[in-house]
C-alpha cells in the first residue's frame, strides 16, 4: 500500500521551512546571509560580524560590535569539569567524537540550562559559539601533552582560536586567511545538520541538545567529512610521487568517486570555493609551500574538464586547513567551529514561530492488511 504522493529520495527539492537567514540560487551560484551575498562578506566583513548579522537580522554598527566580542570574549571559557572531562577522552577518541560529547556537557554548567526564551537563546548562542572553539582547540593540546593557552582578548575569534590552538599569535595572513573560512563556512539553509538542529528545537528541548544532534550529523561523511577525504587523497598523491591527473584517472576507474566536487544545491560552481582557492593558493605563496594547492589545481581542472563538476567548498579548504596548520581530524571540527553560529540562528528562528517537524513517510511495506502467523505455522 502507497500513498497517492511520493517523496523525492533524500527530500531534494522539498521545502521544509519558511526562513530568513540565508539565500541560496544554486542555478546562479548566489548564496547571501540575510540577503548580502556571501563575496561581499567576504571581501569586507568579519566572522563575529557575521554572527550578529545571522542572529539579529541585520549589520551591527560599531557599539554593537563591539559589545558582541567583549561578550564572546566573556565567554570564551570553560568550567574546571569541562576541562576535566576533556583529559578523560581515550587516546584513540577522535575531536569530532568529544566535541559531540562536549557540548551535550556544556549543558551542565550554562547559567540558562532550564531556560529556553528568545532572549536567553540568544545568550546561549554567544556562549556556546565561544566555547566550541575554545573546546576543539584545548582538546588538541591535551591529547598532544601541550598547556592550555588562555584566551587572549586582542584577538579576534579566529585569531584567538589560531592562537589557543597553537600558543602562537598567528600571521595577519593566517588569522585572515581563518576568519573569511569561517564566515564561509557560517551557515548554508537547510542543511543536514542544520535541519537536525532544528528538528531537535521544534520540540522545544534545549539548545545544548539541538547544536550536539547538528554535529552529530556533520561528523558524517557526506555532510562535513568530505574536506578529509579530499586531503587523503592529496597525501596519497604526494607520498607516491604519481601524477595527480594519473592518480584521479585511476580512481574513476575503479568507480571511486572523488570527493569535493559536485553539490546537491549549486549548479554552478559553489560560491565558497572561489574564495577558498584563493585562499589555498595565497596561503601556498606565503608559507613558502604551494604544493598543495597545485595538486588540488590539477585535480580540479580536470574533473572540470572530463567530469562536468565544479568544487565545492570542501576541496579547497582541505589544502586551505592543512596550510594553516590543522591537523587532518580537526578539520571537520573547525567546521563546526563556524557553522554553529548558523545553528543557532536557525535555532532560534525555529522557536520563534515553533511548529513541531513531523513529515511522513511514503509507505513501501507489505500491503496492509498483512495478518500475524503464529509461531508454528511460520
Amino acid at each position: 500500500m502507497s500513498t497517492t504522493t511520493h517523496s523525492p529520495k533524500g527530500l531534494e527539492g522539498i521545502t521544509a521551512a519558511n526562513s530568513s537567514i540565508c539565500y541560496i540560487d544554486g542555478d546562479q551560484g548566489v548564496l547571501a546571509y540575510r540577503g548580502i551575498d556571501i563575496h561581499e562578506l567576504a571581501d569586507h566583513s568579519t566572522f563575529e560580524e557575521v554572527c550578529f548579522l545571522l542572529w539579529f537580522g541585520r549589520l551591527p554598527n560599531r557599539v554593537e560590535l563591539n559589545e558582541l566580542k567583549l561578550n564572546l570574549a566573556r565567554e570564551r571559557k570553560l568550567d574546571a569539569s569541562i576541562i576535566s572531562l576533556l583529559r578523560q577522552a581515550p587516546a584513540h577518541a577522535l575531536p569530532m567524537d568529544v566535541l559531540r560529547t562536549i557540548v551535550s556537557a556544556l549543558s551542565y554548567y550554562d547559567p540558562e540550562e532550564k531556560v529556553n526564551d528568545h532572549d536567553a537563546n540568544m545568550r546561549k548562542a554567544i556562549r556556546i559559539t565561544a566555547q566550541i572553539a575554545y573546546v576543539v582547540a584545548a582538546y588538541d593540546r591535551i591529547r598532544k601533552g601541550k598547556p592550555l593557552v588562555e584566551p587572549d582578548r586582542s584577538l579576534s575569534h579566529a585569531g584567538n582560536f589560531l592562537y589557543l590552538l597553537n600558543g602562537e599569535v598567528p600571521s595577519p595572513t593566517a588569522e585572515r586567511a581563518l576568519d573569511i573560512a569561517l564566515i564561509l563556512h557560517a551557515d548554508h539553509e537547510l542543511n543536514a545538520s542544520t535541519f537536525a538542529a532544528r528538528v531537535v528545537a521544534a520540540t522545544l528541548s534545549d539548545m545544548h541538545s539541538a547544536v550536539t544532534a547538528a554535529i552529530g550529523a556533520l561528523k558524517g561523511p557526506l555532510h562535513g567529512g568530505a574536506n578529509e577525504a579530499v586531503f587523503h587523497i592529496l597525501e596519497a598523491i604526494d607520498a607516491s610521487g604519481a601524477d595527480p591527473v594519473d592518480y584521479v584517472k585511476g580512481m574513476l576507474a575503479q568507480k571511486k568517486k572523488v570527493p569535493g566536487f559536485g553539490h546537491r544545491v549549486y549548479h554552478t560552481e559553489d560560491p565558497r570555493a572561489t574564495h577558498l582557492r584563493t585562499m589555498s593558493r595565497d596561503l601556498g605563496e606565503s608559507s613558502g609551500n604551494p604544493k598543495w594547492f597545485e595538486i588540488s589545481r590539477k585535480i580540479e581542472e580536470f574533473i572540470v574538464a572530463d567530469r562536468k563538476l565544479n568544487a565545492n567548498v570542501d576541496f579547497y579548504s582541505a589544502s586551505t586547513y592543512h596550510t594553516l596548520g590543522l591537523d587532518i581530524d580537526l578539520f571537520t571540527p573547525v567546521f563546526a567551529v563556524s557553522r554553529v553560529a548558523g545553528w543557532t540562528a536557525h535555532i532560534i528562528e525555529q522557536l520563534n514561530d515553533n511548529r513541531l517537524i513531523r513529515p511522513r513517510a511514503d509507505y513501501q511495506g507489505p500491503a496492509y492488511p498483512n495478518h500475524y502467523v503464529p509461531m508454528e505455522k511460520r
